[in-house]
């Protein structure tokens, strides 16, 4: 034999010398008991904790934190959402309630009046003051009614 392969040869002896291989599976159900800890508190946080609450106009009075507003536009945008901002009027789709909002940042392809709507921020002196690039048009194809054929 090579003096080289009875070297290496040794040296592994050496190196799994004090590890046993048919030890004790503690280290193993202890490893996956803290892996299954961490997985429940993680799908618990991303389902119930921090989220934030999606509203409707006659819904928003007496919250004071952050939401998401949904509505429909109405009348007519005006301003600039990259300026002094975009204002604009979201009516209630469930009912008759209104909220002015004041909008800066980018506008969605799909933003016009009719149109359905969520974005987030905050109501600040009767004016919803929403969050920078929060705004969001909803897909009118997914919201109606299928056709009969």
């Amino acid at each position: 034999m090579h003096p080289e392969v009875d070297t290496a040869k040794r040296r592994l002896g050496t190196y799994n010398r004090g590890v046993p291989r048919n030890g004790s599976p503690a280290r193993l159900v202890v490893a996956l008991s803290v892996a299954a800890a961490l997985a429940i508190f993680l799908v618990y946080t991303s389902i119930a904790g921090g989220g934030t609450p999606t509203l409707r106009p006659s819904q928003l009075p007496g919250h004071t934190g952050k939401v998401q507003l949904e509505g429909r536009i109405a009348g007519t945008p005006a301003g600039d959402a990259h300026g002094a901002g975009l204002r604009f009027t979201l009516h209630d789709v469930k009912g008759n309630a209104t909220v002015p909002v004041l909008y800066r940042g980018t506008v969605p392809d799909m933003f016009a009046p009719g149109r359905a709507v969520v974005v987030s921020g905050r109501l600040r002196n009767g004016t919803f003051v929403a969050v920078p690039g929060s705004l969001l048009t909803k897909c009118p194809s997914k919201y109606t009614p299928a056709s009969k054929s």
